[in-house]
């Protein structure tokens, strides 16, 4: 993969979370692994405005100086990664964590998300939340999500981090991407049909 294909991934699906409203304006961070090679985004860095500089390159396995300046997430980057090659043999792959406002009420309320609607059913038919004491760039929270994230041969996989938000592994990062758009969809959809009070799984079997 050349340099410039590399970085047009992370600037499109960096601009597409921010217009879609699924991170703040320096929220949520993006990864793609080649090898034993981790390209991630820098830490505090603007993913609707992302320059090459924003684009950190680390080893798998062995941390660097280069590690200050990634993502505070990459340790769950790491442990994602890992754990799909232990499991799966898997060499390759890309990761998006965004802070979905839907998705992350929802996170609070419930121990797992089931959505409701045709097309996030066919995607993920029912995503785990897990709950860690620390979250944001937490080696428990990466066991956890590692763990949840690698139970499925299928490299498209979804779990939430309870008051943090989505984190998402592809085989690309639009891949990655989708899941965590249709999960926030399908919670909004949920929140829509509950307002509905107790009268809500009318509408369902219908």
């Amino acid at each position: 993969m050349s340099s410039s294909s590399l970085f047009s991934q992370f600037e499109r699906i960096g601009r597409d979370l921010f217009v879609s409203r699924l991170i703040s304006s320096h929220g949520g961070n993006l990864s793609i692994r080649r090898g034993d090679t981790i390209f991630i985004t820098r830490s505090g860095s603007q993913l609707a405005h992302l320059s090459g500089d924003d684009i950190i390159e680390v080893s798998l396995e062995n941390p660097s100086e280069c590690d200050k300046d990634a993502s505070s997430e990459l340790v769950v980057h790491r442990a994602i990664y890992r754990a799909r090659q232990e499991r799966w043999g898997e060499s390759d792959g890309a990761i998006v964590h965004a802070h979905s406002l839907e998705t992350t009420v929802r996170s609070m309320l419930d121990d797992f998300i089931e959505p409701l609607d045709s097309e996030a059913r066919l995607f993920i038919p029912q995503v785990p939340v897990v709950v860690s004491k620390t979250t944001i760039g937490s080696t428990d929270a990466g066991a956890l999500l590692a763990e949840v994230l690698s139970a499925d041969e299928c490299p498209d996989s979804v779990a939430v981090l309870r008051g943090h938000g989505p984190f998402a592994h592809g085989s690309t990062l639009e891949d990655a991407y989708r899941l965590i758009s249709v999960l926030e969809h399908s919670c909004q959809i949920i929140t829509q049909i509950q307002s509905l009070g107790n009268n809500y799984k009318e509408y369902l079997d219908e």
